[in-house]
């Protein structure tokens, strides 16, 4: 497994085109539980060889954690220090994806 960005080589940019993606967004949102979760837990009806890749791109941004743990990979939100290099901005995403699933009537995602 790629090793993951040190917290001061998480770039705004990066972070924001990664989440820039819907499925990549909801993905955001599923960890943002705070928990751990197993790649096929968190969204359904995707093929795993895409979902690998989705995760991939958000580890490389430096949004989520990825451990293995036995034969799974588990992902987890790097919260502490997405906030701590861009404050409010995780929030901010979370936000909007909530409103707009909301308005768009695909909260259950």
């Amino acid at each position: 497994m790629t090793a993951h960005p040190e917290r001061a080589q998480i770039q705004l940019a990066s972070v924001l085109a990664a989440a820039g993606n819907p499925l990549r967004l909801r993905i955001v949102r599923a960890l943002a539980d705070g928990g751990e979760h197993t790649c096929g837990s968190i969204v359904d009806g995707v093929p795993k060889s895409n979902l690998t890749h989705h995760y991939r791109v958000l580890r490389d941004a430096g949004i989520i954690w990825q451990r293995p743990s036995g034969r799974e990979t588990l992902q987890s939100l790097r919260r502490e220090d997405l906030e701590a290099r861009f404050p409010g901005l995780l929030d901010s995403l979370l936000d909007a994806a909530h409103r707009d699933a909301e308005e768009s009537g695909s909260l259950a995602e």
